[in-house]
């Protein structure tokens, strides 16, 4: 470590995500014009990330017109507004110099799932976390142990397009119980609210006769003659 790496490290961007080689990113920098500026997007493949701190840089590539184009841009630098994650590659390499010789679909990379959670901010996962609308959220289906060990010995034995049907099957059954229990919930939510409104309108009512009975009550006393 060198004497001036804890001081470089207080300076370091923290608003980029945490992108790496072979993903598909849009890279927005800032242009100069005379005395005007833009956002220009860059959008490609980052075939390389080269170097640490201050002085690290990535390389991103893309095809236009059959023709590649590579730009190379620093990570620390002001002019690089923001970076976006359009997908996720999965690689084994950290140069992927041998695309430049690929066309067509020998140079796609394949996708794999990763953590996404470094791009999630804070505040998000904190709102997620807490959210308490239950409606809003899927209802889970709890299955007892003997169907699903039914379910994935059957699913064992299955093979190919047959296993892919049993699947498709499996989703269209469950989304069928999910419509479902939609239709209850908010038949139920409607029972409600008709109850709600029903008992708002036996008070107003029983709220307007007794004001009538007391109005006639006044009227009454005040045409009673007085007693001498």
């Amino acid at each position: 470590m060198r004497t001036l790496d804890f001081v470089e490290n207080e300076t370091l961007r923290r608003d980029l995500p945490p992108f790496k080689v072979g993903d598909t990113v849009a890279v927005h920098v800032k242009v100069r014009e005379g005395d005007k500026e833009r956002i220009q997007v860059f959008q490609g493949l980052v075939i390389r990330r080269r170097g640490g701190g201050i002085g690290e840089t990535f390389t991103v590539r893309k095809t236009s017109s059959g023709v590649g184009v590579e730009r190379i841009f620093p990570v620390q630098s002001p002019l690089v507004t923001k970076i976006e994650i359009k997908a996720r590659g999965y690689v084994r390499r950290s140069r992927l110099y041998y695309l430049r010789d690929l066309t067509g679909k020998k140079a796609r990379l394949h996708s794999k799932v990763r953590d996404l959670s470094g791009l999630v901010s804070d505040e998000e996962a904190d709102a997620l976390a807490n959210a308490s609308d239950l409606e809003e959220a899927a209802p889970i289906i709890e299955e007892s142990p003997a169907e699903t060990e039914v379910k994935d010995a059957g699913d064992s034995k299955l093979r190919g397009k047959a296993r892919k049907k049993a699947k498709a099957a499996e989703k269209a059954e469950r989304l069928i119980v999910l419509k479902k229990q939609d239709e209850e919930r908010a038949a139920k939510k409607a029972k409600e609210e008709a109850a709600a409104a029903a008992a708002a309108e036996a008070e107003a009512k029983a709220a307007a006769e007794a004001a009538e009975s007391s109005d006639a009550e006044t009227s009454e006393a005040s045409e009673t003659p007085e007693e001498s």
